[in-house]
């Protein structure tokens, strides 16, 4: 039962990480208001394919809270009627959460595609809690964090919805990157604390606190680093896609600070990973940790001096994604030695 559970969770947190680069793709390609309501997309449970399906057809069923395009606006369906040779009003509400009514078949799939993503890893945590009820009697933590990973994954959603009803506010934005990363690091948590094996590393008060330290870093360059895209998203509305030269030819105050903050992220990490193998503590997390913060300095490079090449947004984002998991996955190893539960 134990293994089936940890496997769960792995599976779980694949998924919440396939997530976070669907995400990453949708920033990437501007299709974060390709599904213009929520849950579903415009309208439907499968979006359309065809801008000619969300026109106004005479003689046609409609469904109630169907959504068509008319005059540059979103009108839901209030009920479900068949219409007539002419356009009647009555039979439609005007969608009232935003303005936004452009239809672009690739942007709503590829947003789609991210939504269906969330359900499918919203089903594997809830699959983990319902199989955490059998750690109750001997571990209440594991089954009440596994049901708090459920909860989280609701309000994660909750907060994409939002996203879209603000057209992509920086500040829920960054909002919903931060909870996603919670999520990571309850089911890397979870993970951990179902492993058959205890604990053989050395626990090194110091080093635990270096490492928190570096993972607090981290965790602000990734909320320096939404804001510095949402800059860069601005700049591309305000020139336009083809002058990638230019998009950080003025840059905030943030982008700075991130730059500098940087430097901070490789010498610490760079100090723990000495330490670690000085005091021949047996931390070997910190190879990933040190892979990955060199793979994100490099993606920075590349963005900032060969003017954002295709697919290095979103890659130095779900880097860092990936380089907060492994950082906090080498605090759980470097804190004090804690039993496993026993097998069930």
């Amino acid at each position: 039962m134990q293994n089936r559970f940890r496997k769960t969770a792995i599976v779980s947190l694949i998924l919440v990480y396939l997530v976070i680069i669907a995400g990453a793709v949708v920033r990437m390609t501007g299709s974060g208001m390709g599904c213009p309501d929520w849950p579903k997309c415009f309208g439907y449970y499968i979006p359309p394919t065809n801008a000619s399906e969300l026109e106004w057809k005479p003689n046609f069923e409609y469904k109630k809270g169907q959504v068509i395009i008319l005059e540059e606006t979103l009108r839901v369906a209030k009920k479900d009627f068949r219409t007539a040779a002419d356009y009647n009003d009555t039979n439609w509400k005007l969608y009232t959460k935003h303005d936004y009514a452009i239809f672009n078949p690739f942007h709503t799939w590829t947003e789609f595609i991210n939504r269906l993503l969330g359900a499918v890893a919203g089903l594997a945590t809830l699959v983990l809690a319902i199989l955490s009820l059998k750690f109750w009697k001997k571990e209440k933590q594991i089954t009440i964090l596994s049901w708090l990973v459920v909860f989280a994954m609701g309000f994660q959603a909750w907060l994409g919805a939002t996203v879209v009803y603000s057209v992509l506010a920086p500040a829920k934005i960054t909002i919903h990157m931060v909870m996603a990363l919670a999520i990571v690091a309850l089911l890397l948590y979870l993970i951990y604390r179902s492993r058959e094996q205890t604990q053989t590393n050395q626990y090194n008060k110091a080093i635990f606190q270096l490492l928190t330290v570096a993972l607090g870093v981290t965790l602000v360059q990734i909320i320096l680093g939404t804001q510095v895209r949402q800059f860069v998203d601005e700049q591309i509305d305000d020139l336009g896609e083809h002058a990638k030269e230019l998009w950080l030819h003025n840059p905030t105050l943030q982008f700075y600070i991130h730059r500098s903050f940087s430097v901070v992220v490789v010498f610490l990490n760079g100090y723990l990973a000495y330490s670690i193998v000085k005091k021949k503590l047996g931390y070997k997390k910190i190879n990933w940790v040190l892979g990955l913060v060199v793979l994100e300095i490099i993606t920075g490079v590349i963005m900032y001096y060969f003017h954002f090449p295709f697919a290095s947004q979103p890659l130095h984002l779900v880097v860092a994604a990936f380089l907060f998991g492994a950082q906090f996955y080498l605090i759980l190893e470097a804190t004090k030695s804690v039993q496993s539960p026993k097998t069930l």
